[in-house]
């Protein structure tokens, strides 16, 4: 009888943890889901849509990713001097930008001025966006 009852307590407790990691893999409201976090986001990086310009031939193409949903953007870089330093990347909106992974690793492009590139050629500028000191994209 205790065995019974140890089993099925058992069974009642693996099928409940199952439950809930199903609902939260599901998407359901307020289960914590990247698109859920991303959409209060998307409405500051929409405005990044469009063509920045670096140093030296660099840039930055941000553009939505629509199949993906809000928050979702595709990021046509060339990101160095070398050949390989250029690519596409998918980005998803945060509180703090957009995050994306290259062969680099993972980054997280924000606003920023000039200043705050790094750079002495893009000092002047007001309108940039960020991927780190030395790496930076800016509007004129």
């Amino acid at each position: 009888m205790i065995k019974t009852a140890l089993a099925l307590s058992t069974l009642l407790l693996i099928s409940g943890c199952a439950q809930n990691s199903n609902t939260a893999a599901s998407g359901a409201p307020g289960s914590g889901t990247s698109t859920e976090q991303s959409e209060p986001h998307h409405q500051m990086t929409d405005q990044w849509v469009g063509r920045w310009i670096g140093v030296e031939g660099l840039f930055l193409e941000i553009s939505k990713d629509e199949p993906a949903g809000p928050g979702h953007y595709r990021l046509h870089m060339r990101y160095g001097l070398d050949a390989d330093q250029i690519g596409t990347f998918e980005g998803q909106a945060t509180a703090e930008g957009i995050r994306f992974n290259r062969g680099d690793g993972p980054q997280l492009l924000r606003a920023g001025d000039g200043e705050a590139t790094g750079m002495k050629w893009l000092l002047e500028k007001e309108d940039c966006l960020i991927v780190a000191t030395g790496e930076g994209y800016c509007r004129d």
